[in-house]
This record gives C-alpha cells, sequence and structure tokens, in this order.
C-alpha cells in the first residue's frame, strides 16, 4: 500500500509540475491524421504527420527515447531526440508516464530493425494519468476486477478486446443481414405498462407525472406483433431486455436479443434464416467467403468449427457447425432418454426422475417434470446444433398449435453448446385461442393480460414466424467465452465491499 501511495504522490507532483509550467495536463481536441492504424497506413518516409494516444511503453536511450503510443486499432513507434524536440518540450516529455495521452507531430522513417517510426518534431500533453496501469503482462488476475474495471482489462488485456471487438462485428453483421432480406429494424417500447412476450419477473417502476405503474419489458414481441397488424411484413429489433432473476455465468439481468418476425412465414423458415444467420456470422469471423450447398445438390457444407478452450488455452470442447443442422421433434428426442417415458403415470415419472438425478418439486405439473428431463439430459448434454421441434403447447403460450396434434405447437427451440440459443415459432394469430391461452398462463392474476395486444390481433394479424436470438449467448458461442460477463461490457455486480 505504501508503495502505491507513492506512485500516486509521484504523479500527483508531475501534475503540478506541469501546471507550474502553464502546460494543461488535461489538454483539449487534437487534430490527427486519424486513428493509429490509419496514420501507420499513410506511411511515405519522409511525411509529416499527427497521431495522438496513450504511452504504453518507454524505451530511454538517454538523451533519445522511443515511445509506443496505442489507441484501439493499434501502435505506432514515436521518437523524442532533445535535438529536435529542445530543451523545454523535453522537460515537459520527463513529467509524463505510462498512462498518459499525448498529441504529436513528426515525420516518418524507418529504423535499423525495420520498425515504422514517426520522429517528433512537436508534443502536446492531452490527459494526465493519475493512476498507473496494471502490468502489461499480468494485468488484472481477480476476474470480478476485470468486470468490475473493465475499462483497465480492455487495456491490459487482450483476449478481452478481441471478444468485444467480435461482439461488435457480430451486431453491426446480423443487422446487414436482416436488412438485405428486406427486413426493416424497428423500436418499441421499453416501459410498458403489462409487460408480455415471456414468462418472467420484471422490474418495475412508476412514472411520476401520469401516476402510472410500469415494468421495463422482459421481451418486445407483442409490440412487434401489433407491427404486423398494422402492414409491416418484415421486422426486426435488436433490444435490451430486463429480467429481475437469478444471475449465472448464462444469465444476466439486462441482456440484448435480437427479435425478427416474417409475415407469411412458418417456423420451418425462421429454422432456415437462423442457420443461416449464424453460418454466415461464424464464417465472418473466420475470415471466409459464406459457404454454399455442394454441386451434388445433398445441402450438405463444408465443415465449420467452433474451439472452446480453457484459461490455459486447452480445447475443452469443439462445436461443429456443419449445415445442415439435425431437427428432432421433443417427445422422440425425451424417448431417446427412456422409450417408455410417455407411457408411464404420473407416478412413475417422478420415479424415473429420482433414478435419474434430476431434481423435481412436487407441485410441478406432468410436462414440467418432462422439461425438467429435457432440460437436463438433452438440453445441456446437446453440443452440436440441434433444433427441437414441435413442443408441449403449455410451454409455448404464444405460438400456433399443430394442426395435426392439438397438444402440440409449431415452434423450434435451437441448442448450442448445451444451452439454449435460439426460439422460433409459428406464430398464434387467433385472437380467441390467444385470450385462452394468455388466461391459462395468468391464473388468478387476470391483470397481467395485455389487452391492448389482444385488441391488436382482433383486427387481424397475418400468419407469421417469428424468432429470438440471444446476442450474449450467440457471442458466447462464436467466441468460445465460458461467462457471459466475458461478453457484456458492464455486467451487473455486487456492490464492492471494502
Amino acid at each position: 500500500m505504501d508503495e502505491e501511495n507513492e506512485l500516486l504522490a509521484q504523479r500527483r507532483h508531475k501534475l503540478e509540475a506541469l501546471q507550474a509550467r502553464g502546460v494543461s495536463p488535461f489538454g483539449a481536441a487534437f487534430e490527427t491524421a486519424g486513428t493509429i492504424a490509419e496514420v501507420r497506413e499513410k506511411f511515405v518516409e519522409g511525411e509529416t504527420l499527427r497521431a495522438a494516444g496513450r504511452i504504453t511503453a518507454h524505451r530511454d536511450m538517454g538523451k533519445s527515447h522511443f515511445v509506443d503510443l496505442r489507441d484501439s486499432t493499434g501502435r505506432i513507434q514515436i521518437y523524442l531526440q532533445a535535438k529536435a524536440l529542445g530543451p523545454e518540450l523535453m522537460e515537459i516529455f520527463g513529467l509524463l508516464d505510462l498512462g498518459d495521452f499525448i498529441g504529436v507531430e513528426g515525420t516518418y522513417f524507418v529504423t535499423k530493425t525495420g520498425e515504422p517510426t514517426l520522429k517528433v518534431t512537436s508534443l502536446q500533453v492531452l490527459g494526465k494519468s493519475l493512476r498507473p496501469l496494471p502490468e502489461k503482462w499480468h494485468g488484472l488476475q481477480d476476474i470480478e476486477t476485470r468486470y468490475r474495471l473493465r475499462y483497465l482489462d480492455l487495456l491490459t488485456n487482450e483476449q478481452s478486446r478481441t471478444v468485444f471487438d467480435k461482439r461488435i462485428r457480430i451486431v453491426r453483421e446480423i443487422r446487414r443481414f436482416f436488412e438485405d432480406r428486406g427486413f426493416l429494424e424497428v423500436e418499441t417500447p421499453i416501459l410498458q405498462a403489462v409487460p408480455g412476450g415471456a414468462a418472467a419477473e420484471p422490474f418495475r417502476t412508476h412514472h411520476n407525472a401520469l401516476g402510472l405503474d410500469l415494468s421495463l419489458r422482459i421481451a418486445p414481441e407483442l409490440y412487434l406483433k401489433r407491427l404486423l397488424v398494422g402492414g409491416f411484413t418484415k421486422v426486426f429489433e435488436l433490444n435490451r431486455n430486463f429480467r429481475n432473476e437469478g444471475i449465472s455465468r448464462r444469465h444476466n439481468p439486462e441482456f440484448t436479443m435480437l427479435e425478427a418476425y416474417w409475415a407469411y412465414a412458418d417456423f420451418g423458415k425462421m429454422a432456415n434464416l437462423v442457420e443461416e444467420l449464424i453460418c454466415h456470422l461464424a464464417e465472418m469471423l473466420e475470415g471466409r467467403a459464406p459457404s454454399h450447398p455442394d454441386s451434388a445438390g445433398t445441402g450438405q457444407h463444408t465443415s465449420l468449427q467452433i474451439e472452446h478452450r480453457d484459461a490455459e488455452g486447452n480445447v475443452t470442447r469443439t462445436i461443429n457447425l456443419a449445415r445442415p443442422w439435425r431437427r428432432a421433434q421433443y417427445r422422440d428426442l425425451i424417448r431417446e432418454v427412456d422409450p417408455a417415458w410417455f407411457e408411464y403415470s404420473s407416478a412413475q415419472r417422478r420415479e424415473r426422475c429420482r433414478e435419474f438425478g434430476v431434481e423435481i418439486r412436487p407441485q410441478m405439473a406432468d410436462y414440467e417434470v418432462t422439461q425438467q428431463v429435457f432440460e437436463k439430459l438433452v438440453e445441456e448434454e446437446t453440443i452440436d446444433p440441434l433444433f427441437v421441434t414441435h413442443c408441449p403447447k403449455e410451454l409455448v403460450p404464444l405460438a400456433r398449435q399443430n394442426a395435426e396434434d392439438d397438444s402440440l405447437v409449431d415452434v423450434y427451440e435451437l441448442i448450442i453448446n448445451g444451452q439454449e440459443i435460439s426460439p422460433g415459432y409459428s406464430e398464434l394469430n387467433d385472437p380467441i385461442a390467444q385470450r385462452r391461452r394468455l388466461l391459462e398462463q395468468a391464473g388468478e392474476e387476470t391483470q397481467k393480460l395485455d389487452e391492448e395486444f389482444l385488441l391488436a390481433l382482433e383486427h387481424g394479424m397475418p400468419p407469421a414466424g417469428g424468432i429470438g436470438l440471444g446476442i450474449d449467448r450467440l457471442t458466447m458461442l462464436l467466441t468460445g467465452a465460458e461467462s457471459i460477463r466475458d461478453v457484456i461490457l458492464f455486467p451487473l455486480l455486487r456492490p464492492k465491499r471494502d
């Protein structure tokens, strides 16, 4: 602690020394030739250019100095020499530390080792760092500190920066993918009087001027379907959702979802769409052109594999995204666990759960018991992509019933790497059936019914397919991250304890 306090005191002393020389330690705007990557691209020996960035390395050669400047796009080496800069600027440079921001102007040359370098002729202080950065090679070792001080994690952890660079590219490419297929990006309310579209506990708030109790949305679905009623045929939204529930390596109370709706389509078309999207994103991140079916017309695609690694870099699992992806009905997958499952009585099913080691509660309905078996013995054990189709209607109250078996609904649930990545429905557009399903879901809490949504359905909604896709989980899948906190810049954390 004494050493840390001494370092802080030294930086404060340098700050005061700069101010005593009439130098502002927190400078104004500085015109550059672009980002550091762009400055490097403009390299022509003898060319004069301006660059700005954070000092991340310093090699003192006596009367000359080699310094690395960095920004989010890369690094550039600069060369400072007392003869070229003069004593005043060299004194100012002597009051700088690793982590400080400077702007420089200079001429390009190439060192004997072949390193493009900017020979500085003028220098301006742009921002003094009053605290030292974590040591580059060790960074932040404590995982919670990495999440809490994400800005330092990004500065010192190349892997972390790479993950978030990929996330940015994923979101940008999702927009392009849907727009190229005629979908329109829309925005729907985050503050909702009746939170709907999912079974989840919302965050609640109050609007003072209207005297109105509101909730943060748990899903945008019911508003997006209103747009289908209003004549839109292809819509999507990249949205923030909020659920006042538990936190785990796969759950954060605030998360990002893609939802898309396509009039006159069904769940099968939506499954094709999401399969194409995810493979397209994986190929984009690998720098590959989108794959196409082979010339024989079998629909087979070239291999596309994603490796997940542990902290030491060892491969823990390999996910094969080669198309086409497997599709299987929910009941058939349960029968793969126990062929006689649907012939058992309720008591026999509960006994089998005990034998399987699947935890259930006494008050669970039969379909909930079956769902527990599915989650533990099918979902969590599935690594390669699997579309689970035709689920029990009790699980998905907003989906269309199957024409051949009205106990099922026309849906898919896409599972990859042991977790749900995307649900997709043939949407229910019958307002009478929809009201009945929502009443069954609400039980005695009929105030939870969104009457405005039901009113919209009564004006007529076309048949449609819809999908949801968790962007956080998708990023985990495509980057190999093991925790949702590794792909959210600022995850929700408990208050720091002193």
